[in-house]
């Protein structure tokens, strides 16, 4: 060579890129999934699409990471850079993936199905903080209902309903 770059791209890359999307695009839509198995699947795949990009992120496959004592062209060659966060990520990957798989195989001892449920104590949360922000717009406070006698005050019981999600009325 006479000290150019070529800057052409191959089909290799064009492949790759497409590649590393896809895993990309099919390990987030599985994360986004409730069933804890898909979940796991997901972060495999992200895992692997982490590992390629960073292979390819390393340059032309087959060139000497270090040249010994020879003259260095920078286009000539690999960068060990990315092949050592790659098989640190395979390392990363593998232990939470197993992590993962512990989580999911008690979740499904205990419950008997691998769904991620809706937590009953966030929905009672939300509700609790929905009506704090209609009683601080009404000017009322807990235990002080307009007309004087409410839950905090007497002896009637509170009626309202808790276990319901917002937006569900009976």
């Amino acid at each position: 060579m006479n000290g150019t770059v070529d800057n052409t791209v191959n089909t290799l890359d064009v492949t790759m890129a497409v590649v590393v999307g896809g895993l990309f695009t099919i390990g987030f839509h599985l994360m986004l999934q409730r069933s804890l198995m898909r979940i796991v699947l997901g972060f495999i795949l992200l895992g692997h699409g982490t590992n390629l990009l960073l292979l390819v992120a390393g340059g032309t496959p087959g060139r000497p990471p270090v040249l010994d004592g020879q003259p260095v062209n920078p286009a000539e060659p690999a960068d060990p850079l990315p092949q050592a966060m790659a098989l640190t990520s395979i390392v990363i990957t593998f232990g939470l993936t197993a992590f993962l798989m512990a989580l999911a195989y008690r979740s499904w001892r205990l419950s008997g199905s691998d769904e991620v449920r809706d937590d009953v104590e966030d929905r009672r949360i939300d509700i609790a903080l929905q009506r704090a922000g209609s009683d601080e717009v009404s000017g009322t406070h807990d235990g002080d209902e307009p007309d004087g006698d409410g839950p905090g005050g007497g002896d009637e019981p509170d009626h309202r309903d808790h276990g319901t999600a917002p937006g569900d009325h009976r």
